[in-house]
C-alpha cells in the first residue's frame, strides 16, 4: 500500500534502511541477527518506531524509568549502535503559568518570603520548610480559595442527591444519579455512544465551545442547550425543530446585566426552584448534617454574579418537558437523531 500511494517515500525509507544496516554491519560484522532485528523493513512492513529512531538525532523516554527501559529492552540494539542518541528529559511544567499565573494567592505568599527569584528557582522553598507560620500560611491559602470548597461541596451534594433518588421506592428503579469519577477519554468512549440527551446549558456568551456536544451529536444524542458556542451552528444546520434550544438570547443577557441581575427575584417567583434550594439549604439531602450545603445556596442567593444561574431556570424546565414528551415517541425521536448525525459532518469535520 505504501508503495502504491507514496512510492517516493518508500524509496527514501529503503535507502535510509540500507545505510542504517551498513552501520549495524560495521558494528557487528559477524552477527547477522543484529541486522535482522534492527531492519526498518521486515516482512513487507515498515516499522515506524525504528524509522523514527534512525532518523532522529536524539531519543527521549519522557521519564527516567522509560528512558532506561528504552535502552535495556525495547530498543536495546539501537542503543548499542548509537548510545549517544539516547537521553532523558522528564516532561516538565513552567512555574510561570502553573503557579505564578493560575495561583496568585500562593505566588504572593512565596514572594513575601523570598522575593521574585522563586519564579526561576523554586529550591529556595526549602529554607522555610520548618517555618511553622509559613507552613500554616500555605495551608490557609488553599482553603481561602472559595471555589475549592464549593467544588467539593457540589460533588458531595450530587452524591447525596443520588443516595436519596437511587433508593426512592417510586423512581429508584427508573432513574439513577451517578457521579462519574475520574472522567477521561476512555470513560467518554463508553458514555457518549449511549447518551440520549446532551446538555449544553451555559449562559449565552460564556461557552468555550467544548467538543463534547459534537461527539454526542455524532453518536445519536439530541441536544438541549442555550444558543451559545457550537450550539449556534448546530441549530442553523439541523433546524430548530431538531434541537431543543432554551434560555435568554445574547441581547436579553446583556439587557439583564445592564439592569442588574437579582438572584432573589427569581428565587421568590419560582416556587419549584425555591423549594429545591430550600431543601438543599435545610438539610433534606444531608440529615446527618443539616447545614452542610447551606453555603452553596447562600452563595447563589447572596451573589449576583456573571453566570446568572437562576435566570434561565424556568425555561430550562420547560425545555426538559419538551424533551420528555418527544422521547415518548421513539420513532420521531430517532428521525431527529438521524438528521443530527447527517449534518454533523458539515459542522465539525
Amino acid at each position: 500500500m505504501l508503495e502504491k500511494l507514496l512510492p517516493r517515500h518508500l524509496q527514501l525509507i529503503q535507502q535510509i534502511n540500507a545505510h542504517h544496516l551498513d552501520l549495524a554491519q560495521q558494528k557487528w560484522p559477524d552477527d547477522g541477527d543484529h541486522r535482522r532485528r534492527m531492519s526498518i523493513i521486515e516482512d513487507q512492513v515498515v516499522n515506524m518506531g525504528y524509522l523514527s529512531i534512525v532518523d532522529s538525532h536524539a531519543v527521549n523516554g519522557i521519564a527516567e524509568l522509560h528512558s532506561s527501559l528504552l535502552k535495556s529492552t525495547l530498543f536495546k540494539d539501537f542503543y548499542g549502535l548509537s548510545p549517544e542518541k539516547f537521553q532523558n528529559k522528564t516532561n516538565g511544567k513552567t512555574p510561570r503559568r502553573w503557579l505564578l499565573l493560575c495561583n496568585p494567592e500562593l505566588s504572593d505568599l512565596i514572594a513575601s518570603k523570598i522575593g521574585e527569584k522563586w519564579i526561576t528557582d523554586l529550591s529556595q522553598w526549602r529554607n522555610f520548610v520548618n517555618d511553622e507560620q509559613f507552613v500554616r500560611d500555605v495551608q490557609r491559602v488553599k482553603l481561602a480559595a472559595p471555589d475549592y470548597l464549593q467544588a467539593k461541596l457540589i460533588i458531595k451534594l450530587i452524591c447525596n442527591v443520588g443516595r436519596i433518588v437511587n433508593h426512592d421506592s417510586q423512581i429508584g428503579d427508573r432513574i439513577k444519579v451517578i457521579l462519574l469519577e475520574n472522567y477521561r477519554v476512555s470513560l467518554a468512549e463508553k458514555m457518549i455512544p449511549v447518551a440520549d440527551l446532551s446538555e449544553q446549558i451555559s449562559l449565552v456568551g460564556l461557552e468555550t465551545s467544548d467538543t463534547c456536544n459534537m461527539k454526542m451529536m455524532l453518536n445519536r444524542a439530541l441536544t438541549i442547550g442555550t444558543l451559545d458556542g457550537a450550539n449556534i451552528e448546530m441549530d442553523e444546520e439541523v433546524g430548530r425543530g431538531n434541537i431543543i434550544i432554551f434560555g435568554m438570547p445574547v441581547t436579553d443577557v446583556d439587557a439583564l446585566k445592564g439592569k442588574g441581575y437579582n438572584s432573589r427575584e427569581f428565587y421568590e417567583h419560582e416556587p419549584e426552584l425555591k423549594r429545591a434550594l430550600d431543601q438543599i439549604r435545610g438539610g433534606y439531602f444531608s440529615p446527618e448534617d443539616p447545614n452542610l450545603f447551606a453555603e452553596i445556596v447562600k452563595s447563589r442567593l447572596g451573589s449576583n454574579g456573571q453566570y446568572m444561574l437562576l435566570a434561565d431556570y424556568s425555561e430550562y424546565i420547560k425545555a426538559q418537558y419538551r424533551a420528555d414528551n418527544l422521547f415518548k415517541d421513539q420513532f420521531e425521536w430517532t428521525k431527529k437523531v438521524i438528521l443530527n448525525i447527517a449534518v454533523s459532518g458539515r459542522i465539525f469535520i
